[in-house]
């Protein structure tokens, strides 16, 4: 039961991070793919989304098609790519900052947008 709550409190964790990032911001329609050049560096909420900020107005949240244990804050994602853009079902390896390790490979969901209403 202590691995259930555990669980639970992460994701709970987690849906409150991502609350709090997208405070004041309204979900588009989703997209399958987005130009990388758009893309910075992801922000990592729990095992599973991954939030770029395009501007101060838009961010793109990805949640992944399926939880990904080594996403972490210390971790590098290595996307392949195939041409110049970023598409659901593309896969990234995570990689340990210190030691260079790889870790689990990860595979994109979905790009949905989220704005700030107004000019």
């Amino acid at each position: 039961m202590v691995a259930c709550a555990t669980t639970a409190d992460s994701r709970a964790e987690s849906d409150a991070e991502l609350a709090k990032t997208l405070a004041g911001r309204v979900a588009g329609a989703p997209k399958q793919c987005l130009d990388d050049i758009q893309l910075g560096s992801p922000q990592f909420i729990g095992d599973r989304t991954l939030v770029y900020r395009q501007s101060e107005r838009r961010y793109w949240v990805n949640t992944l098609a399926y939880a990904c244990s080594g996403m972490r804050s210390d971790s590098i994602p290595v996307f392949k790519l195939f041409g110049s853009q970023v598409c659901r079902g593309d896969t990234f390896d995570m990689v340990d900052r210190s030691s260079g390790i790889r870790g689990p490979t990860c595979r994109l969901g979905d790009f949905v947008p989220y704005e700030k209403p107004g000019n």
